[in-house]
């Protein structure tokens, strides 16, 4: 079966499925009620921070007043406040983020299943998951973490855990919402949404219309040179519209079908150059000329058609097909050479360079970077397809058995999906004063020119077992990959393969009173390598296998709560992504480098001491505080020198993970006054598993990625107060004290977060 027919069946087999169920149970009198299964839905991972409460495993939810009290749309800010989480920015944005979860790798997030609303969102989930898509967080109205053993409903990148993004929802009657914000470097934001439900004789309906828009001029400047003048364009524009329309039929049992449409634009001066560390010293927001024409442009379309139907008071089915298809054409630095170029093959050998070896070295070719020498910067294209489409349904029936309840869920998935690469390069020649004197493009697709191809049949079985204050929650999940490499070029190799992963685990609760929960979890999980390389690396997936345990406290009248939870992973056959931060002049190796171990202790407490003493105004609080300890279980043998893995040793701990991280907030809220203040402390990390503080890979060779990331401790601040019952001002700060220090090392050297951002903004409920 070809690709277009794979899809076109797969989601005529959705809608008909869908279709077939809505007719069930036709009758004359309005929809029914929705049983004993009025919970979670199938597609949320948590559903709410009191339905974490009862999770047997580590669960956390960020709420809707949580993400807009700081007007957060970086997912690296919001995602502060769940321990056990880290995230390493790249553009200071979260553009693209690079989050990990309990200390393993956090590369564009390649190890941690993402999804919204339930369904898989990274560009190709199974070939290709690096995040270069993301959902926006500005739109959500909540995340939803998870890290315990119930991640088996989850796939495929399951050892490092679930992150669910939730979209707005169809209101539950006609209103309206909006806010703008205007700040610093000429950012402007603005999310509006409209909706309603009516009924008729055939049911209810409901609809919701929604638009954000952001941009920015960035906070970076680019080099002029004598010949090329300065550039502050370092932002971008992204445009994102969606509708959700629902339809509950007038049947004898529950149904509800909901089509969802959604689009992304976005366009971007984003580049893998960094600087060398006396330069980002002495300016972090400094970018060199060469990186002047680097771009990025992304198109992301999603479509999905859900649907739910209760078929008795115990059982519930829930589907969704969806197709998600994203494009991006990222022309962006690839390398450069002291070699003056005169057509469009790559020139120079010896005088060649990778990126993070020119800023490493501080020679001839950094000053061709700067604009200052002659020689050629070779812009690479990097010109993808994607598409993701699947078919994933939810079967819960709740029954006894003796004298224990059960819930027991059953989940299936077809999804396919592929990366379609359809490169080539162009050689820019560059004279001494930073002029360009010749422009040679290769053919389209010279540079590469292939296709991987995932089709995944993934079945999960979990019971829910419940009996007085115990709870139990075994599940398992299977999931058979059929993986297909295409290299179009002539000579390089093609071929498929298949695999079959197996994932499993339990969780216990034990609800000590109604305050008091304790809970543990065992769990192996897995993470699966991309086509090419299976097919020609021989790649096996990567498994773990996991425990925690964890205490839960809450006394809901007076607004507290804490959890503390020891987590212990071991990891085999750890998978180290695809160019290993985009460095390699020929294209990185996707490697199995050994064992890991992670370990550690996650925090977390909430309380409002204004409620609890019943002062005349709130107070409300949060710490999160996380220790690990993330290191190596064998010396690593990598076949690629310029892995960031390369030299490393039994012991050693794994890049861009802090022992140390703790994220604490509290606020006043008086009548229309609200005041609130956050902070954050990141522990300093190794760039490389080599645990090198200079900037030389084990062979001797320099490269900036070598070294390590700043620690840094950065404090926001949020004011609000309601003008009337519709309006309400918005004032805020985030970096207040202008914190400067090196985020990251990759992809190409020394890089920094968001200098001080001030903004002030006004939002409206109708």
């Amino acid at each position: 079966m070809n690709m277009t027919k794979a899809q076109t069946l797969t989601l005529i087999g959705s809608l008909g499925f869908s279709l077939a169920l809505a007719s069930y149970g036709q009758a004359d009198e309005g929809a029914g009620p929705r049983g004993g299964l009025e919970r979670l839905e199938a597609f949320e991972v948590v559903g709410s921070a009191d339905l974490a409460f009862d999770i047997p495993g580590s669960a956390s939810f960020i709420d809707s007043e949580s993400l807009t009290t700081f007007n957060y749309d970086n997912i690296d800010q919001a995602i502060r406040r769940v321990p056990g989480v880290y995230y390493r920015t790249e553009d200071g944005f979260g553009l693209f983020p690079n989050i990990s979860v309990r200390g393993i790798g956090s590369t564009r997030s390649s190890n941690v299943t993402v999804m919204e609303d339930g369904i898989l969102v990274a560009p190709a989930p199974y070939a290709a998951p690096a995040a270069y898509y993301t959902p926006t967080t500005g739109r959500m109205r909540g995340i939803e973490v998870i890290k315990g053993s119930s991640q088996v409903r989850y796939g495929p990148q399951i050892t490092g855990g679930a992150l669910n993004y939730l979209s707005t929802a169809i209101p539950e009657e006609r209103s309206g919402y909006a806010r703008l914000i205007y700040g610093s470097e000429n950012e402007f934001r603005t999310h509006a949404w409209y909706g309603d439900v009516f009924s008729t004789e055939n049911g209810n309906f409901g609809y919701l219309a929604e638009i954000y828009y952001r941009q920015t001029d960035g906070f970076k400047t680019i080099d002029g040179t004598a010949a090329s003048p300065a550039s502050d364009a370092t932002g971008f524009k992204k445009f994102e519209p969606m509708v959700k329309l629902f339809w509950e039929p007038t049947t004898q049992n529950y149904q509800r079908i909901e089509l969802k449409a959604g689009y992304t634009d976005l366009d971007a001066d984003e580049t893998y150059l960094g600087l060398t560390t006396e330069d980002f010293r002495a300016d972090p927001f400094r970018r060199y000329s060469g990186s002047r024409f680097d771009n990025i442009q992304t198109e992301q379309y999603r479509l999905s058609l859900k649907h739910i139907v209760d078929v008795s008071p115990e059982t519930r089915i829930s589907t969704v097909g969806y197709i998600n298809d994203f494009s991006r054409a990222w022309f962006k630095l690839q390398e450069v050479s002291t070699d003056v170029a005169t057509d469009a093959t790559r020139p120079g050998g010896a005088n060649r360079r990778n990126l993070s070896q020119a800023i490493a070295e501080e020679g001839t070719h950094l000053d061709v970077l700067r604009g200052t020498e002659e020689g050629t910067l070779r812009v690479r294209n990097n010109n993808r397809d994607y598409r993701a489409v699947g078919i994933q349904t939810f079967a819960e029936h709740q029954f006894e058995l003796g004298e224990w309840d059960h819930r027991l869920e059953l989940g299936v998935r077809l999804h396919q999906d592929y990366e379609d690469r359809f490169q080539e390069e162009t050689n820019f020649v560059q004279n001494n004063s930073g002029g360009i004197t010749g422009v040679f493009t290769g053919a389209p697709g010279s540079q590469d020119n292939r296709r991987g191809t995932v089709t995944a049949l993934a079945i999960s079985l979990r019971d829910e077992i419940s009996k007085g204050d115990w709870t139990f929650t075994p599940g398992i999940r299977y999931e058979n990959l059929r993986l297909k490499n295409e290299d179009r070029r002539p000579g390089q190799p093609s071929g498929s393969t298949s695999l079959d992963v197996f994932a499993y685990g339990s969780g216990v609760l034990y609800r000590i009173d109604e305050r008091n929960t304790v809970f543990a979890s065992a769990f192996r999980g897995f993470a699966t390598p991309g086509p090419s390389a299976a097919v020609n690396g021989g790649l096996e997936e990567e498994t773990s296998n996991a425990f925690e345990l964890g205490y839960r406290y809450r006394k809901a009248e007076q607004a507290f709560s804490a959890e503390a939870v020891f987590f212990w992973t071991d990891f085999d056959n750890l998978i180290v992504p695809d160019n290993t931060g985009g460095s390699g002049i020929g294209g990185g190796t996707t490697e199995n480098i050994g064992q890991a171990r992670s370990y550690g202790i996650e925090l977390s407490a909430s309380y409002d001491p204004g409620i609890a003493n019943g002062w005349s105004f709130n107070m409300p609080s949060f710490i999160a505080f996380t220790y690990t300890e993330a290191e190596l279980r064998n010396d690593v043998s990598s076949s690629d020198a310029e892995s960031i893995f390369s030299g490393g040793r039994r012991g050693a701990k794994l890049p861009s993970v802090p022992t140390y991280q703790v994220s604490l907030g509290t606020g006043i809220e008086y009548g229309p006054l609200g005041l609130y203040v956050d902070a954050v402390y990141v522990d300093s990390t190794f760039g490389t598993a080599s645990n090198v503080s200079n900037e030389q890979r084990p062979d001797g060779t320099p490269d900036a990625r070598f070294g390590k990331n700043d620690s840094y401790f950065l404090l926001d601040l949020s004011a609000r107060y309601q003008l009337n019952p519709t309006a309400t001002l918005l004032l805020g700060a985030n970096n207040l004290l202008d914190r400067e220090y090196i985020a990251s090392r990759l992809p190409h050297g020394p890089r920094p977060g968001q200098p001080r951002f001030l903004y002030a903004g006004l939002e409206f409920t109708f």
